[in-house]
């Protein structure tokens, strides 16, 4: 973990972007705001300094140096880093998951290689107990920014090892899940897409639940399971991001931007923003347009 730390301290860069692909560092030196909304991502978190909270819908997930985070589905998410400061930062780093690489190892993985599955949907969002193999393949692709020439080759292999640390490990049924084509994931993947890409549109859980393949009652309880959210909680939590995302830009236009992203009621809007972030949209934009 020292070696790690250190890695990571060196190479930390303002866009928390690396040299190698899908791999980013980043430090924060302030703790936020516990409301702050983004989208999770599909990816591997990993601390080595510091403690970060994630909350999605009702569930709460506190991860530090020793855990790692997975997120197996792109969720909307409040997070916030806890007693980050100047003098003791929070410092890690993040490794966007690939489906097609997990599909290949579940292929070429034997007879009695993987743990058996889970009965039913697994959350989309977990935390399990760092291994020293899974620390060990992450320095060392961490190592290989300031080797560029053996980047090309060797991040690949790395990549791969880290993955199948995963498949077999701790939270592996959720990463084996995005391998499958036909798993109950990847269809609640496939509708809360649809969602995002959609979220100003009215749907029918019906008609999500065929886009899915699923029964309703069936979609209802998956989607649930995998996203601590029903499909409405998770297009407005969609909704209300987008919203705050405009209102940086557009400050002054709030029944706009309200109906931009969907609402017919601005003063519905409002109060669920303020719900949610804690501050009207009027305040909150002039503090995020200063």
């Amino acid at each position: 973990m020292d070696e790690l730390q250190s890695l990571l301290s060196r190479h930390v860069r303002p866009d928390a972007t690396t040299a190698i692909d899908g791999l980013h560092i980043a430090k924060i030196e302030t703790p936020g705001p516990p409301a702050e909304l983004s989208m999770s991502g599909v990816v591997l978190a990993v601390l080595v300094e510091g403690a970060k909270r994630l909350t999605v819908g009702d569930r709460v997930h506190l991860y530090r140096p020793g855990d790692y985070l997975i997120a197996s589905v792109d969720l909307p998410v409040g997070g916030h880093f806890v007693d980050a400061t100047i003098e003791q930062p929070a410092l890690g780093m993040a490794l966007v998951l690939d489906p097609a690489l997990v599909a290949d190892l579940l292929l070429h993985a034997g007879p009695g290689d993987l743990p058996r599955p889970p009965a039913g949907p697994v959350p989309g969002i977990a935390v399990g107990k760092l291994t020293d193999d899974l620390l060990d393949s992450l320095t060392r692709l961490v190592r290989l920014i300031e080797r560029p020439r053996d980047q090309a080759v060797l991040a690949p292999m790395l990549k791969r090892e880290i993955h199948w640390h995963l498949i077999t490990g701790e939270q592996g049924a959720a990463v084996r899940q995005l391998g499958l084509a036909d798993s109950s994931m990847n269809h609640i993947t496939k509708a809360a897409r649809w969602i995002r890409d959609n979220y100003a549109e009215p749907f029918r859980v019906e008609d999500l639940a065929k886009l899915s393949g699923m029964s309703p009652s069936g979609f209802y309880r998956h989607f649930q399971t995998v996203t601590a959210l029903s499909p409405i909680q998770f297009q407005k939590q969609v909704r209300l991001q987008e919203a705050r995302l405009l209102l940086a830009s557009h400050p002054r236009d709030i029944a706009t931007v309200a109906h931009r992203v969907g609402y017919d009621s601005a003063s519905q809007f409002s109060r669920e923003y303020r719900r949610q972030f804690g501050v009207p949209p009027s305040r909150d934009a002039e503090r995020l347009s200063a």
